[in-house]
């Protein structure tokens, strides 16, 4: 009885060992069979990765020469165009004017900008008085409520303009102010 009992153990364990080695060898040849399909044993991949890029670079070359042969771009000249020279002036003293109906204080320092000759500027120069009278007229004539809007200042720059364009073209007969700015503006 002992030996078969014997016989047994023995029959048990030659069908794990078989088993162990056949589960080896199926993840084996899992293993195999996927590299081989994957192409890992290809020698001609990285030849063939190299010719494409050979071909590459030869269709680079002739595209290269095919663009160097092009005829060449042709350069056109810009027309002279005549352009007026701008001139700004600042003037000297700044402006200060109460806000109509408030306890407000308006403060404000102009330049302006001509295209015409340094004689507009001189005209400024020589009739200062006359000017700053009419810009100061403007500015006291000025309410809360205008300052709260939003184009306040490019309607007031426009009316100084035409102030004291009117202003030169009574005395000099021409203005010639074609743009005011503000380099101060204060409202306090």
């Amino acid at each position: 009885m002992e030996e078969e009992e014997g016989g047994g153990k023995r029959g048990g364990l030659v069908k794990i060992i078989m088993l162990v080695v056949g589960v080896v060898l199926v993840v084996l040849l899992t293993i195999g069979l996927t590299l081989y399909f994957t192409g890992f044993f290809d020698p001609g991949a990285e030849e063939v990765a190299e010719e494409q890029i050979s071909a590459l670079e030869t269709e680079a070359a002739t595209a290269a020469e095919e663009v160097a042969q092009q005829p060449a771009k042709i350069q056109l000249e810009a027309p002279a165009v005549e352009k007026f020279e701008t001139v700004y002036y600042e003037l000297e003293r700044e402006f200060l004017a109460n806000v109509a109906n408030s306890r407000k204080v308006m403060q404000i320092k102009l330049a302006i900008m001509t295209h015409y000759d340094e004689q507009v500027i001189s005209n400024i120069e020589k009739h200062t008085f006359a000017i700053r009278s009419s810009i100061l007229d403007i500015m006291r004539q000025v309410t809360e409520q205008d300052v709260a809007q939003e184009d306040f200042r490019t309607n007031m720059a426009e009316d100084i303009r035409l102030a004291m364009n009117a202003t030169l073209e009574e005395f000099e007969d021409f203005g010639g102010v074609e743009k005011v700015y503000f380099s101060e503006f204060i409202v306090q």
